[in-house]
């Protein structure tokens, strides 16, 4: 989930080089995952970046202090929260529509003139709302990269992690 997260955010906030990569892209996974492992050690809530941060930096958020006004934010709506019931949910369906358009922006960079490249972007793209899970959109787009890179006969530009990480999703899919 998290680097869907950070593809989003960090295009909407032009922080991407002219390839389309992420600046500090370590520093940025490594963040998270030390939050994820600490707050997992103290018994919280996953401690994790979200995709609605790109509302924050469409809004003009770049540092801190954006993060602290949206925690003092959420404060103050623990008041109202009985009241958010009374919502909804189509009432709140267009901000997620907006967010969504804020996150599809990043298929310019899809190689549309490979389809070992495209249909399994597609997929992930596809698939994550029909399956419910960012993960399992993952998981689907990266088989079906296996797959048509086997099926293109260029099964060496396929990684041994991709290997590993998607035998990990097929693992996790005959489970369920």
């Amino acid at each position: 989930d998290n680097i869907g997260t950070l593809i989003g955010v960090t295009e909407a906030a032009g922080l991407m080089d002219k390839n389309g990569k992420i600046k500090n892209i370590n520093k940025a996974l490594m963040t998270d995952s030390v939050g994820t492992l600490i707050s997992a050690v103290v018994g919280t809530c996953t401690v994790t970046s979200y995709v609605e941060s790109t509302a924050g930096v469409k809004a003009g958020g770049r540092t801190g202090l954006t993060a602290v006004t949206t925690g003092i934010c959420f404060l103050l709506a623990f008041v109202f929260a009985p009241l958010a019931g009374l919502i909804p949910s189509y009432a709140v369906a267009p901000a997620l529509v907006i967010v969504g358009a804020l996150m599809i922006n990043s298929a310019k960079y899809i190689n549309f003139s490979s389809l070992s490249e495209s249909i399994p972007a597609f997929m992930t793209i596809i698939m994550m709302p029909l399956s419910y899970s960012i993960s399992n959109g993952f998981g689907f787009g990266f088989t079906a990269y296996c797959i048509l890179k086997v099926a293109a006969g260029k099964a060496r530009e396929v990684t041994p992690v991709m290997w590993i990480i998607v035998t990990i999703f097929l693992i996790s899919f005959a489970m369920h």
